[in-house]
């Protein structure tokens, strides 16, 4: 049940098959990891994680409300506020729900948790239709991966901020995964220095089509461009949606007083993006290969 977000990526091949899973099934293979509970922990500064084993939420917080950046599989939402009232905070002090994209793992909550703290929906532009209707993008029929629809009081673009108090996180434009898909950049302390922290949206292929029937129009353009912003952007600490893409178990059982935060590691984002724009051309390559022969 390792790498669960990677191997979603590789459940892609067997969608098509004559003897593959529905996709319901495939994502039942998943549902143990992605719903196990596990403990709520300070990653650095005002920044906690509140989500389960296998699919991350992040509580950021200030004297004047909160931030919440993501949330989990529906059933599982009541573990985010349980884990946040356990760290000492109020559900209904939160501001602002953000979302990186609109996809089931990271939506599951958002309607719940919007009607329990009444905090502001932001979203990026392309996702709101996707996360008011609570439907994957390209597949609106599909019941498995639908998630409570959810009202968006605000879109944003590529530089637009959000702040409580004294934090601000700014959106950073990284579409391709889902078609509003936003990444979420902001600074935070770390003793006496100063990190810059990117909670990254995504940026794998996972059931996504690329050719000859797309997920959505421009989708190709869409995760190039994303790829070609991350080689420009500096991030001290890497944090994302499912956990296993930074590391965050390991990350996290290095935590001790005194010594230095484990989740700071320049160069890791790039490092990563690079992996992930790789697996991007080969699927391409594949998915174009297959339509071809498909085609002939």
């Amino acid at each position: 049940m390792k790498k669960l977000a990677i191997a979603l990526v590789a459940l892609l091949s067997l969608a098509g098959s004559a003897q593959a899973q529905t996709t319901k099934d495939l994502l039942a293979a998943l549902l143990a990891k992605w719903n196990k509970p596990t403990e709520p922990f300070k990653i650095v500064d005002n920044v906690y994680y509140v989500g389960t084993d296998g699919l991350a939420s992040y509580l950021i917080t200030s004297p004047q409300g909160h931030i919440l950046v993501d949330t989990v599989m529906p059933e599982s939402t009541s573990q985010i506020k349980a884990s946040i009232e356990k760290l000492g905070f109020k559900v209904t002090d939160i501001k602002y729900l953000l979302n990186t994209h609109a996809h089931i793992d990271h939506t599951g909550g958002l309607a719940e948790l919007k009607q329990a703290s009444g905090a502001q929906m932001v979203a990026g532009e392309a996702d709101k239709p996707l996360l008011e209707g609570g439907y994957y993008p390209g597949a609106k029929e599909d019941t498995a991966l639908q998630f409570p629809p959810v009202k968006v009081d605000r879109t944003v673009r590529e530089g637009d901020t959000v702040t409580v108090g004294n934090v601000t996180l700014t959106a950073r434009e990284t579409p391709g995964h889902s078609p509003g898909c936003t990444s979420w950049a902001f600074n935070v302390k770390d003793g006496d220095a100063t990190r810059s922290v990117l909670i990254f949206c995504s940026g794998t292929v996972a059931l996504n089509r690329l050719v000859p029937n797309p997920t959505y129009p421009g989708i190709v353009t869409d995760y190039r461009k994303t790829f070609a912003r991350a080689q420009d952007m500096k991030v001290d600490i890497l944090l994302a949606p499912h956990p296993e893409m930074y590391k965050m178990q390991e990350k996290r059982a290095k935590i001790a007083d005194g010594a230095p935060n484990p989740f700071v590691n320049p160069g890791e984002f790039n490092s990563y993006a690079a992996t992930l724009e790789k697996a991007f051309e080969d699927a391409l390559a594949k998915q174009t290969a297959a339509a071809q022969e498909k085609k002939g």
